[in-house]
């Protein structure tokens, strides 16, 4: 099947931020509920290890262990967070700190799992461009069902702007171009329906544009859809890896099976102080 490249409705400047917060909290709730990203925790711990051991004992504690990039409605980190810390490596993973960001940041999503979270996870209020991450945002960099968004130019400028600041950053997709995981999104929509009443930070007019005005179930559809044919596979991101210009990095891609679907990802971290990479 090949990549399409075509527009999510929710990512474009002229959509209500209403509407786009309503989507990324339902997405944010799926995520959570269904832990779909719980599988690549032993990944993350790996990446973290290798990336903390290129820093002196005075840096590795800064506030930005992990700056994750296109954060909507926060993601998958509240339940990833807990998982991280409760199985991880000791005191570097009992210190670690999550900082989410956006183009166009949930910021109440984003207090609400800074407060659930005890202030583990933080957020960055401004708006962040993951292919210009300000300079005093540092750690691995990571991103969760977004680099699709981006087309094969601005994907790379993404890589190249991690690797230009000498950083680590890790790529998963739960989608992936397939008829049987496209599927997965009319399953979503419809449970959309039944649990918009428990999404998280309550909104009513979410209660609005699902049942009486249902914009928010199409748009989650369409772009759900889009999502699906935009994903790129893992060969296709390493041929991006091959064009960017970068000193010494380690690289891996493939697909990690789940009981939903195959989690698409990449991860890379400068090879040259880097600790062997555990699959």
């Amino acid at each position: 099947m090949r990549r399409i490249q075509f527009i999510e409705l929710h990512e474009q400047s002229w959509f209500p931020s209403l509407l786009r917060d309503g989507l990324t909290d339902a997405l944010q709730f799926g995520f959570n509920l269904c832990k779909v990203y719980a599988p690549v925790v032993p990944l993350l711990q790996s990446a973290l290890a290798a990336t903390r051991s290129r820093v002196s004992s005075d840096q590795s504690n800064h506030m930005h262990s992990i700056v994750d990039l296109c954060s909507g409605g926060s993601g998958p980190w509240l339940d990833l967070s807990r998982r991280l810390k409760s199985g991880g490596t000791g005191r570097e993973t009992s210190t670690l700190q999550i900082s989410l960001t956006d183009k166009y940041p949930n910021l109440r999503a984003f207090q609400t799992i800074k407060v659930a979270s005890e202030d583990h996870i933080t957020f960055y209020p401004g708006s962040v461009d993951a292919m210009k991450v300000p300079g005093d945002l540092k750690g691995l960099r990571t991103m969760f069902t977004s680099f699709h968004h981006f087309p094969p130019e601005e994907a790379r400028a993404i890589l190249q702007n991690a690797v230009d600041a000498g950083e680590g950053i890790g790529i998963f997709e739960i989608t992936r171009r397939a008829p049987s995981t496209i599927g997965l999104t009319f399953a979503f929509v419809l449970a959309l329906f039944v649990c918009t009443p428990w999404i998280r930070p309550f909104r009513w007019s979410r209660l609005l544009w699902t049942y009486l005005l249902p914009i928010l179930p199409f748009v989650l559809l369409f772009d759900g859809i889009v999502s699906f044919m935009r994903t790129y596979r893992p060969q296709e991101m390493l041929e991006m890896v091959d064009r960017l210009t970068a000193s010494d990095y380690h690289w891996d891609a493939g697909e990690l099976p789940t009981r939903f679907a195959p989690i698409t990802y990449l991860i890379g971290y400068p090879r040259a102080s880097s600790r062997e990479f555990m699959r």
